[in-house]
């Protein structure tokens, strides 16, 4: 029986860091099906869709981020969305990338994203959306994430993720942990240390979220000894929000010109949404119908 997903929020120390665990398996397993993605891409898909729920966990209400990777690699590219509640969704630019392993025997999620940037944008509900940019690290994304944290939010974090696919191209186990350090915790020698020996002692992410234990149970193992206080806990999933109404208004965008030259092809429409793959379609009478909308807006 495969585990549920869910994060957890944690204190280390006497509130010294903020810890985020969270298991990502189904939530990877289902943005592997949506998109059918090659072993290399459903790993860097799925650490950027662990990332995004991280991140989404640190925003309040209604407030949602946006994470793009853009490098000059064959993968073309990720992006994922993610908000407050618990909910990701995202794609990659080129699903198929197909590599060798790496030099040391693992997915090559490096060379796949290659050199460029790592984008965060935040829409926080204002007239314009905050956005961080950092050149990528190493492409392998949770380096990149950890440079973002440190040199863009002056905040010191280590960034641990991982995605292990099995030999059917299904992924087995996906997760992260994210671990801050506070205010108090930045000259604390003794402490970063002792932080520093457990990180040095986690065994492979990916494997520790493939089995049954908790992220609770792995927090402990691995963190016990520095003090762990658990606030909460929170179900994740992958869920894309796109519909048929939301594709009809973007068509409706394309203006009139542009609606009455797809009717005069005489053909269905597909439309098919990036987040999801999910596609739609618009018959003629369908277009036909927008294009009297938009020549009689009142009716």
């Amino acid at each position: 029986m495969q585990q549920r997903d869910y994060l957890v929020r944690a204190m280390l120390g006497e509130n010294q860091a903020r810890l985020f665990a969270l298991r990502t398996t189904g939530v990877v397993q289902e943005a592997q099906c949506s998109h059918d993605t090659s072993p290399v891409a459903t790993a860097a898909l799925g650490r950027t869709l662990t990332m995004g729920l991280v991140m989404g966990a640190m925003l309040k209400g209604e407030e949602t981020i946006t994470l793009q990777i853009k490098g000059d690699g064959p993968l073309q590219g990720i992006v994922v969305s993610a908000n407050s509640q618990g909910v990701v969704k995202g794609y990659v630019g080129n699903p198929y990338v197909d590599l060798p392993l790496s030099s040391l025997g693992k997915l090559d999620v490096g060379t796949a994203v290659g050199h460029g940037n790592l984008h965060v944008i935040r829409d926080l509900g204002l007239k314009e959306a905050y956005q961080g940019t950092v050149p990528l690290q190493t492409g392998e994304i949770g380096e990149d994430f950890a440079y973002y944290f440190t040199h863009s939010e002056q905040t010191p974090s280590a960034v641990i993720l991982g995605v292990l696919v099995g030999v059917d191209g299904v992924p087995m186990g996906s997760g992260g942990i994210v671990i801050q350090l506070l205010p108090d915790a930045i000259h604390d020698d003794e402490f970063i240390s002792r932080l520093e020996s457990s990180l040095g002692e986690l065994p492979a992410i990916s494997s520790l979220f493939a089995g049954e234990q908790s992220p609770e149970k792995i927090v402990e193992s691995a963190f016990g000894q520095l003090g762990v206080r658990f606030i909460d806990s929170q179900e994740v999933r992958f869920h894309c929000d796109c519909s048929w109404e939301r594709f009809e208004q973007a068509l409706v965008t394309l203006g009139s010109k542009e609606l009455a030259e797809l009717v005069a092809t005489n053909e269905v429409v597909e439309t098919v949404c990036h987040f999801c793959n999910e596609r739609y379609h618009f018959t003629t009478e369908q277009l036909e119908e927008l294009l009297v909308k938009l020549a009689n807006p009142r009716e």
